[in-house]
C-alpha cells in the first residue's frame, strides 16, 4: 500500500479545471476494453466538473459495467446517421482508438467553433503501449486532410508508463478506497466461502493455450487455491477444460468496474487481459500476469516485451508472460508470488509518483490556443 505522503500527493493533483463540454466517440471493436476505458474516462471527467457525452455504437456492456450511470455523463447512441436534433457540439472532441467521428457531427462542430471564434480542441486517444514510439508521438499534431474537418488539426494523446506520455487513468481517491476495502465482506457477498490458509487467484482471460497447465499448477500448490473466474470468455474457457481435483473454482457474474477492482484487491494473484484490466491490476498492487490482446501479425509480442522491459519485471515474471501469451511453448514455471509482489510494489510506487492521465489531458486541453 502507498504511504500517507503518496496519498496526499495524489489528492493534491486534483486541481480545478475550467468546466467544458466534451464529446467522446467510441466504437466497440471487440470485448469490453474500448467501452471500459471510455466509460472510465467519461466518469472521471464528470468527477472533475466536466460535462460529457459518450457516443458509442454498442452500449450494452454498460448495463452491467455501470448500471447506475454517472451524473454528468450522457450516453448517446452512435447511429448512422447521428441524431443531432437540437444538439450543440461540445468544446472538446475525443476520438478513441482510431474511430472516425462522423462527418455530419464534425461539420456542426466546425460551424459552431467558427461562430464562437475559437480553434478546435480535437484529440485522438490512442491505445496504451510501452513502445518507444509513444514518447515520440504523444502530443504531435495530425492535420485533417479531408472531409468536413479539413484544415483542422487533431492532437495525438498516447497513454503510457513514463512522464513523457499521457500517463494512466487513476481516480484521485483510489488509494483511500483501497485502504478502506473489506475483503472478507466482499467475498462473502459474492458467495465465496472462507477457506483457511487458502490463496485466491482471479482469472480474466481470452483462451490461452496454457490454461489447462495453469489449472493443474494451481491444483498442485502447497496451500488450497480458490480460482475466481470472470464471466464471459474466461468462464467458457475454463468450462471447456477438465478441472483437476483439489482446485476450487467459483464462476462470477459480470462485475461493475468498481467490483472488478474489488476482485483484484481480494486476490493474491490476478490474471488480466487487454488494456483496462492491466492498469487496474497495476493499481491493485498484487502479483499479476497479463494476457495481451493477440494480433494476427504477432505485433503484440513486441508490445508485450516493451511492457516487461519498461516495468523492469523480474526474470520469472517475464518467463510466465511469454508462456501465458504463447510466445513459447514451455511448461508454465513455478509461481514466485513473494518475488513478484516485491517487484510490483516498486513498479506501482513509481507509477503513483507520476501525474494521472486525466490531469495530463486537462492540462493538455488548457494549453491549446483559445
Amino acid at each position: 500500500m502507498a504511504d500517507v505522503g503518496t496519498i496526499r500527493r495524489m489528492t493534491d493533483d486534483t486541481r480545478p479545471a475550467p468546466a467544458r463540454h466534451w464529446d467522446i466517440f467510441c466504437k466497440v471493436i471487440d470485448n469490453y476494453g474500448d467501452i471500459g476505458v471510455c466509460w472510465r474516462l467519461a466518469r472521471q471527467l464528470a468527477g472533475r466538473g466536466q460535462a460529457v457525452r459518450l457516443w458509442v455504437d454498442d452500449a450494452s456492456a454498460l448495463r452491467w459495467m455501470a448500471p447506475g450511470g454517472c451524473p454528468g455523463v450522457e450516453v448517446r447512441a452512435w447511429t448512422a446517421p447521428l441524431d443531432l436534433a437540437g444538439l450543440a457540439p461540445g468544446e472538446v472532441l475525443v476520438e478513441a482508438f482510431g474511430c472516425e467521428i462522423p462527418d455530419e457531427f464534425v461539420a456542426r462542430y466546425v460551424a459552431w467553433r467558427a461562430a464562437d471564434g475559437r480553434p478546435a480542441a480535437w484529440f485522438d486517444l490512442e491505445y496504451l503501449s510501452a513502445e518507444s514510439y509513444v514518447e515520440r508521438s504523444h502530443g504531435l499534431p495530425s492535420p485533417v486532410m479531408s472531409g468536413a474537418g479539413r484544415g483542422l488539426t487533431k492532437r495525438f494523446f498516447y497513454p503510457g508508463f513514463t512522464p513523457r506520455t499521457g500517463g494512466l487513468l487513476r481516480e484521485p481517491d483510489l488509494l483511500q478506497r483501497q485502504a478502506g476495502f473489506d475483503r472478507s465482506a466482499w467475498l462473502a457477498q459474492h458467495g465465496i466461502p472462507p477457506l483457511p490458509d487458502a490463496q485466491r487467484a482471479s482469472l480474466f482471460c481470452y483462451e490461452p493455450a496454457a490454461l489447462p497447465g495453469l489449472l493443474a499448477l494451481l491444483a498442485r500448490q502447497p496451500v488450497p487455491v480458490q480460482l475466481l473466474v470472470t464471466a464471459g470468455r474466461a468462464t467458457a474457457a475454463v468450462q471447456a477444460c477438465a478441472l483437476p481435483p483439489g482446485l476450487a473454482v467459483h464462476y462470477l457474474p459480470h462485475l461493475t468496474q468498481d467490483d472488478y477492482d474489488h476482485l483484484l484487491w481480494s486476490c493474491d494473484l490476478n490474471f488480466v487481459r487487454g488494456e483496462d484490466s492491466l492498469v487496474r491490476a497495476l493499481w491493485a498492487g498484487r502479483p499479476f500476469v497479463w494476457q495481451i490482446y493477440p494480433q494476427h501479425d504477432d505485433a503484440h509480442h513486441v508490445k508485450l516485451e516493451a511492457f516487461l522491459a519498461q516495468t523492469g519485471a523480474p526474470a520469472s515474471l517475464r518467463a510466465w508472460h511469454r508462456t501465458w501469451n504463447g510466445l513459447d511453448h514451455h511448461a508454465l514455471p513455478a509461481l514466485d508470488l513473494p518475488g513478484w509482489a516485491e517487484a510490483l510494489t516498486e513498479i506501482r510506487a513509481g507509477l503513483l509518483e507520476q501525474t494521472d492521465l486525466l490531469s495530463r489531458l486537462l492540462e493538455f486541453v488548457g494549453s491549446e490556443p483559445n
